[in-house]
């Protein structure tokens, strides 16, 4: 009866040992009680299961974590162009361009503290140019490599402005077009428009001066391009 009693008590585990003797303890345990190796290969089989699963599982966590930190890469310009330019820089701050440094007589003005502290102030109205340039360097870009012979004026104007609309995402007096497009042909200087219903094409020897501006905030981007369709020798 004794030794019966004996068996059936359980291995002490001391506080201080290690999961391991514990472990071994358990096992020794559950093999005196059942009397039978292959109960304790069972379960260390199913210990060996479980921690598999937690590998697997480990796993598609940081899967999907790769796959989350994808998804939030900066998106890349359409073509034709369709994604706002704000959506192209999540962070807020848009390219600088090219920077030119004050010089001679102006110098005073990159060393003097007021000016330097305006500087600081006017940061976010750059911030503003910067956006609307953008949005012009991208549709100036686009517009350059549809251009061809045979194109209605007014056709011309409406892609050119409906892609302005696009990019700046239009939003009455605080983003959108700066004014009306120019597409001065020849001997017309400038600031010419077309008329809705206007039947004027581009023709193989016209030179145009085409003129389109941006603007975010009242800050705005203009700039004339000049079109030759007739290469120049």
């Amino acid at each position: 009866m004794m030794a019966s009693e004996d068996l059936k008590t359980q291995v002490p585990v001391e506080e201080n040992g290690t999961k391991e003797e514990e472990k071994n303890g358990n096992l020794a345990s559950a093999s005196n009680e059942n009397g039978d190796s292959s109960y304790v290969s069972s379960v260390i089989q199913k210990e060996d299961e479980e921690g598999e699963e937690e590998t697997k599982e480990a796993a598609k966590k940081k899967k999907k974590k790769n796959k989350s930190k994808k998804k939030k890469e900066s998106p890349k310009q359409t073509d034709p162009p369709s994604i706002p330019v704000v959506d192209l820089f999540p962070s807020g701050e848009f390219p600088e361009g090219e920077i030119q440094q004050y010089k001679d007589d102006n110098l005073w003005r990159a060393t003097s503290e007021e000016k330097r502290e305006v500087e600081r102030l006017e940061k976010p109205m750059y911030n503003s140019v910067r956006q609307a340039a953008e949005v012009h360097r991208q549709v100036r870009k686009f517009m350059k490599s549809i251009v061809k012979p045979g194109m209605l004026m007014t056709d011309l104007c409406e892609t050119l402005e409906n892609t302005v609309r696009k990019l700046i995402s239009e939003n009455g007096l605080q983003a959108g077009i700066a004014f009306p497009t120019g597409c001065s042909l020849n001997w017309v200087a400038a600031h010419w428009t077309p008329n809705s219903g206007d039947k004027t094409v581009l023709q193989y020897d016209d030179v145009m001066k085409l003129d389109f501006g941006t603007h975010i905030d009242g800050t705005y981007r203009g700039l004339c391009i000049y079109s030759g369709i007739q290469p120049y020798v």
